[in-house]
């Protein structure tokens, strides 16, 4: 029976077939848009492919088809593990020296070297399947300046001692690691083409919206790892240049060869009319190198006649010095000073004049030179009791970081390249404390302040001659501003039986050679105990 509105069946005969799947020649099924339908979410815009090709953005297009893609990758995440291992080592070998990894630079190069070599590779295991030219071409930007560093390290003999095989060790080993991202990143761009062609029948062109991300973060990332490099490389070429600058006296080798240290003197030995030898003075500088401001007075004093003859030394790391092993206590430099005495041919008697923490090294040194002694200078000196201003944790912290920091130059290279710093001022002038070496002293300090150094300052104290002549001149404004300074300068007066004067310059600093009044004191006070 007809239907006024027409059949019903037939409506939805016309609708299946409207709607219906067709088969189509490949077996592939699509779905058919019905006549006069608009387009929405769920319709498929452009027709199935029957040439037996897949899609550009399917999963299966990746280069991690190809096995040596593969293998690269597993390579990378082996470097990149065998990288933090050594990282790890480095990093404890600045606090405790491994035997036969001391090295008698700072230690912060290769450190360096080691956090920019795993950089890298951690960069290529992120961004491994997306490879790009600007990797590419960053990549060998870094290992040509790594290579750049090789040479310098191997062709300067002072770089070379100091960085010794740890730290030439790792810039190769940056070096080669550079290169071969380069080459990773290249063989996966070939794979990457290889497998589009292969799977989709060309070689894809565009790039998504997510590896267009990935290809600009990974370029950031190489510009910081160039920026990085490029610092390194210039503050290389300071040091350099810095090494050309011959210390006054001579390096000797100590503790069984392990490092040198720089000892010189001024002034011929002379005798008495007993034919005894006369006492030379052993300065000790204190918080900086002897040669920055400590020894001006002191050259003064032997212009003047009031003394004959007068040696110094720079602690490790300090100024010509190379560094010691981790740990370092102020004894173990009492050591090496006596080493490299006797390898000069030095002997006393001794007339010790130390300033600040120098103190501390000069008492420990009396202790162990008891019948070499004729008399003990103190210059505003540390106690034993405060040394736990010096070991404080916070501080040691800012050191190591600090150190870390410090093969970038940051600090040394705008004032050599715009206001002309010297060789001079970085290695013991005002800008020495900003070196990598002196640094790393001033942390090995820190770390045995507050227990072995104080332990054998301790000891020190008791083994201590009493008959021995005792000077103290103190910092008037540091006597005034701080109460427990002022106690224990005054309990250093009685180090032995034999004081002969305790000095308070009114408006001195703790470098009390700083004002006229402090000169003038000091080096009268000097005479009284030169002539005994």
């Amino acid at each position: 029976m007809v239907s006024l509105w027409g059949s019903k069946n037939g409506d939805n005969d016309q609708e299946h077939e409207d709607d219906e799947t067709i088969q189509d020649e490949g077996g592939s099924r699509s779905s058919r848009q019905p006549a006069g339908r608009e387009p929405d979410e769920r319709s498929r815009l452009l027709p199935p492919r029957r040439d037996g090709f897949l899609d550009p953005d399917d999963p299966a297009v990746s280069p991690y088809n190809l096995w040596s893609v593969r293998a690269l990758r597993y390579f990378t995440v082996i470097f990149l593990v065998l990288t933090f291992l050594w990282w790890v080592l480095l990093l404890v070998s600045i606090f405790v020296s491994p035997p036969m990894m001391h090295s008698r630079g700072s230690g912060f190069f290769d450190f360096s070297f080691t956090t920019l070599t795993a950089g890298n590779l951690l960069t290529a295991i992120i961004f491994f399947s997306t490879p790009s030219k600007a990797m590419q071409i960053s990549g060998f930007v870094i290992a040509g300046f790594l290579l750049i560093d090789v040479i310098i390290i191997a062709s300067v003999s002072r770089l070379r001692g100091e960085e010794g095989w740890v730290g030439i060790a790792s810039v190769v080993w940056a070096t080669l690691i550079a290169l071969y991202n380069c080459f990773t990143n290249r063989v996966v761009a070939w794979g990457k083409k290889e497998e589009e062609e292969r799977l989709t029948g060309r070689s894809e062109t565009r790039r998504s919206l997510k590896e267009w991300v990935a290809v600009f973060v990974e370029f950031l990332i190489m510009v910081v790892l160039i920026a990085t490099v490029v610092l390194l490389t210039a503050t290389l070429i300071l040091r350099s240049r810095d090494a050309t600058l011959a210390p006054p006296g001579e390096r000797y080798y100590v503790d069984s060869d392990k490092y040198q240290v720089h000892l010189a003197c001024v002034g011929s030995v002379t005798y008495n009319d007993a034919g005894e030898r006369d006492p030379t003075i052993m300065l000790e500088g204190g918080e900086g190198p002897v040669e920055d401001t400590f020894e001006d007075w002191i050259y003064d004093a032997y212009q003047n006649g009031t003394i004959g003859r007068y040696c110094y030394w720079d602690r490790p790391g300090i100024a010509w010095s190379e560094n010691a092993p981790s740990p370092h206590s102020a004894g173990m430099s009492a050591d090496a000073l006596s080493e490299a005495l006797a390898r000069a041919g030095e002997q006393g008697p001794w007339i010790l004049v130390s300033a600040g923490v120098g103190s501390i090294y000069s008492r420990i040194f009396s202790s162990r030179h008891v019948g070499d002694i004729h008399g003990i200078f103190l210059i505003d000196p540390l106690h034993e009791d405060l040394l736990h201003r010096i070991g404080a944790p916070g501080p040691g912290l800012m050191l190591w970081v600090r150190g870390v920091i410090s093969p970038l130059g940051w600090d040394r290279l705008p004032p050599a390249i715009f206001k002309g710093r010297s060789r001079e001022d970085r290695i013991y002038g005002k800008s020495a404390y900003q070196g990598g070496k002196f640094i790393k002293n001033k942390l090995q300090e820190n770390l045995v302040a507050n227990s072995l150094t104080k332990n054998e300052v301790s000891q020190a104290r008791n083994i201590q001659n009493k008959e021995t002549p005792l000077v103290v001149v103190s910092s008037g404004i540091a006597v005034r501003s701080d109460s427990e300074w002022e106690k224990k300068q005054k309990d250093l007066t009685t180090l032995t039986n034999n004081l002969l004067a305790w000095d308070v310059v009114n408006q001195a600093p703790h470098e009390v050679w700083e004002t006229l009044e402090g000169r003038t004191i000091l080096e009268k006070r000097l005479g009284e105990l030169v002539k005994g």
